[in-house]
């Protein structure tokens, strides 16, 4: 019994080799015999200021990049700046939380290391919506909901 395991296990072994070897001729090896690297630019943009570090949120929603500056630039990852802000001089460096819910600061100067949330407010055009309540209510609540 424990011989004909093992036999299923070399062969299993046998068939992820084969689905391995099967999937690497997608990376051309060159005339010096090492993989081709396909390195191609598919973007880039011109930033207002000099940048010194960066990250991108873990949703991919975000990139963040700190500047020389003392400054946050906020972008959506089409290159469209969302928001700028303003941060201590001593700031060098930035990174996000496991779950992309905040941005870190790192602070050389105070020895420090902050947490800011980060959320936009958006006004909802609710104009020829149905609604509930006085049309010149204070405050508005909107709803939006999809059952799938």
């Amino acid at each position: 019994m424990k011989l004909h395991r093992n036999r299923r296990l070399i062969v299993a072994a046998l068939a992820a080799g084969a689905m391995l070897s099967t999937a690497l001729p997608t990376m051309a090896a060159s005339p010096s015999g090492k993989p081709e690297l396909l390195f191609d630019k598919t973007g880039q943009w011109q930033l207002p200021y000099t940048p010194t570090d960066m990250v991108q949120s873990v949703d991919g929603k975000f990139i963040y990049i700190l500047t020389d500056n003392h400054k946050l630039l906020i972008y959506e990852p089409n290159g469209t700046l969302k928001a700028s802000v303003e941060v201590d001089p001593g700031v060098v460096a930035i990174d996000t939380d496991a779950r992309g819910e905040n941005v870190l600061l790192i602070d050389k100067d105070s020895k420090s290391f902050s947490v800011f949330s980060v959320a936009f407010v958006a006004d909802v055009d609710t104009a020829g919506s149905p609604f509930k309540g006085k049309a010149d209510a204070p405050v508005t609540i909107a709803v939006f909901s999809d059952f799938e």
